[in-house]
C-alpha cells in the first residue's frame, strides 16, 4: 500500500535547512548496528526508488543509541528518518539538475584548510590519518561525505546568495522592534472569571473522565541489612559485599522476600495501603520512614519481586507486596482543581473565540469597546509601552504582538496558558530612529537578511514539494520497523 510522503512529515526539504549553511566535518560511525533488509521499495521519489537495503544502511550511518534502537518498532522515528532521507534525495536531484560538482582541488583545499588538521599552523597529513582512525571511518568515506555537504552548501548559497537587503526591510525589522506604543487595555480576567462551571457540567465531565481520577495505594515491605546480621561484624567489609552479592544472586534466582528476609535473619517492616504521599488511608503520615527510601520502594515497578536498595549507604531488602487504583471522589480537592481549570479553560476559549468573531465583524468600534468594559462592569486602563522589555503588564511575547498592532485597531489577545487575556485599542504608534551608521543598523540587517533568506528557503521548499511525486510503502516501513524487535 502506498501513500502520501504528506502523512510522514508536511515539509520534508525544510528539515535539511538547519546546519548546512555552514560546512560542518560531520561524519558517521560505520559500525553496522542493524543486518539484513530486502530489495523491497520503502518509497519512491518519482521514478527513483529507495529500496529497503539503501535506507536501513542508511539508519546504519546515524549510531542510534540504545534506547532509539529498542524502541524503533514503538515511535513513529524511522517515518521521521525516512522523511529526513528523502529530503536529502530531493536535494540531491536538485544538485544533480543544477550541475554543482566539487573538483578534487576544492576538496583538497576544503581539507588542508580546516584547523582540526593542522599541526603549528600547517596542514598534517599525520593528523588527518589520526583523525580517520580515531573516527573510524576510511579517507574515501570521509571525503565523500565531505563532498556531499559542500555540493549542499553551494545549492543552498546558490538559493540565497548575492542577496542585498534594501534598507527599507531593514527599517521594517528595526520598527518591529523599537516603538513606542499608546494604547488603551480590558483585563479580561475578571470577565472570564464571573461565571464558575455548573455542579451539572462538573459531574458530566467527572463521569467522562472517572478512569483519570485514580490514585495507587501499594502495600510494602522492607527489612534493613546490616552487616551484623548477615556476616557477624558491624563492618562493612569485603565480607560483607560478598555475602551481599550472594543474596541478590539469590533473589534474581527467584527467592522470594520472605526466604531472604528468613535466612538471613532480616527483621520486616510493613506497612499497607499508602499512596505515593506516604499517607495511610486514613490520611495519616507515615512516619520513622525516611522519604527516599520511601520513594525508591514506592517506585519498583514489579509487584512481589524484591530487589536490593542502596540508600546513603545503607542496604535494604525491599518489594511491593501489592497494588491496586482507586477511584478518586469527585469531591476530592485535587479532583475538584482538576474538574474547575478544565472546565474553565474551555468557557474561556469559548468567550475569547466570540469576541475574537465579534471583533472580526466590526462590531467593536471606540464606542463598542467602552460599552463592552461598562456592560460587563470592567475597567479601561491607559498604558503606554516603549520597550520589549517592559513587563510590568504585559510579558514579552505579549508586548511584541501588541507592536504590530495598527492604530484605531482592537485586537484580542492571549498569552501561552490562556491564564491571561486583554482586549488591546491602540491609540498612537511612534517609530525610534534608525542611525544608518550604527552597529544596530548592521544588527537589523542580519535579522532582515536572515527573514528573507527563510522565505526564499520555505518558497523552494513548497516548490519541491509540489514538484517532487513522492509515495512510500507503508508494509515496507513497517516491515523495516519490526525487524529491530
Amino acid at each position: 500500500m502506498t501513500t502520501s510522503i504528506g502523512k510522514l512529515s508536511k515539509s520534508f526539504f525544510l528539515k535539511l535547512l538547519v546546519g548546512i549553511i555552514i560546512l560542518p566535518f560531520v561524519f558517521w560511525g560505520m559500525g553496522d548496528v542493524f543486518r539484513g533488509g530486502n530489495q523491497n521499495v520503502v518509497a519512491t521519489v518519482d521514478s527513483n526508488k529507495i529500496s529497503a537495503q539503501e535506507f536501513v544502511n542508511y539508519i546504519n550511518r546515524l549510531n542510534l543509541n540504545e534506547d532509539q534502537i529498542k524502541n524503533l518498532s514503538k515511535t513513529d522515528l524511522v517515518e521521521q528518518i525516512l522523511s529526513d532521507f528523502i529530503g536529502k534525495k530531493v536535494m540531491s536531484l536538485e544538485i544533480e539538475k543544477l550541475g554543482i560538482v566539487v573538483s578534487d582541488n576544492a576538496l583538497r583545499h576544503i581539507i588542508k584548510n580546516d584547523k582540526l588538521f593542522s599541526k603549528d599552523d600547517k596542514f598534517s597529513r599525520t593528523e588527518y590519518e589520526k583523525f580517520l582512525l580515531k573516527s573510524g571511518t576510511t579517507a574515501p568515506q570521509f571525503e565523500a561525505n565531505i563532498v556531499e555537504q559542500e555540493k549542499r552548501r553551494q545549492f543552498l548559497g546558490s538559493l540565497a546568495g548575492g542577496i542585498v537587503i534594501p534598507e527599507t526591510l531593514v527599517e521594517k525589522q528595526f520598527r518591529k522592534e523599537n516603538q513606542t506604543k499608546t494604547i488603551q487595555y480590558i483585563n479580561l480576567n475578571k470577565y472570564h472569571s464571573k461565571n464558575k462551571p455548573s455542579q451539572e457540567s462538573m459531574i458530566e465531565l467527572y463521569e467522562r473522565n472517572k478512569n483519570i481520577f485514580v490514585f495507587e495505594v501499594k502495600s510494602i515491605r522492607y527489612a534493613e541489612i546490616k552487616p551484623e546480621l548477615i556476616s557477624g561484624s558491624k563492618e562493612y567489609n569485603e565480607n560483607f559485599f560478598k555475602l551481599l552479592d550472594i543474596i541478590e544472586n539469590n533473589i534474581l534466582d527467584g527467592q522470594s522476600f520472605e526466604d531472604t528476609a528468613k535466612a538471613n535473619n532480616l527483621k520486616i517492616v510493613e506497612i499497607n495501603k499508602v499512596n505515593a504521599k506516604k499517607e495511610n488511608e486514613k490520611k495519616e503520615k507515615i512516619e520513622n520512614l525516611p522519604d527516599n527510601l520511601f520513594k525508591k520502594i514506592f517506585n519498583l515497578k514489579i509487584p512481589q519481586s524484591p530487589e536490593i536498595l542502596n540508600i546513603d549507604s545503607k542496604y535494604y531488602l525491599a518489594e511491593i507486596k501489592n497494588e491496586e487504583k482507586k477511584n478518586r471522589p469527585m469531591n476530592d480537592p485535587e479532583v475538584l482543581e482538576a474538574l474547575n481549570s478544565q472546565l474553565s479553560f474551555k468557557e474561556k476559549i469559548e468567550k475569547n473565540t466570540s469576541l475574537a468573531k465579534d471583533i472580526s465583524l466590526g462590531a467593536f468600534d471606540g464606542d463598542g469597546f467602552k460599552k463592552f468594559a461598562d456592560d460587563n462592569g470592567l475597567i479601561i486602563k491607559d498604558y503606554k509601552i516603549s520597550d520589549l522589555k517592559q513587563n510590568d503588564v504585559f510579558d514579552e511575547g505579549l508586548v511584541k504582538k501588541i507592536f504590530s498592532f495598527e492604530n484605531e485597531k482592537i485586537n484580542l489577545i492571549t498569552n501561552n496558558t490562556l491564564t491571561e487575556s486583554f482586549l488591546i485599542l491602540t491609540k498612537k504608534t511612534e517609530y525610534k530612529k534608525l542611525d544608518k551608521e550604527s552597529n544596530e543598523f548592521e544588527q537589523y540587517e542580519a535579522k532582515a537578511r536572515l527573514n528573507l533568506i527563510n522565505k526564499i528557503y520555505q518558497s523552494f521548499d513548497e516548490n519541491a514539494n509540489q514538484k517532487y511525486k513522492v509515495e512510500i510503502n507503508q508494509r515496507t516501513i513497517d516491515r523495516v520497523k519490526n525487524s529491530f524487535q
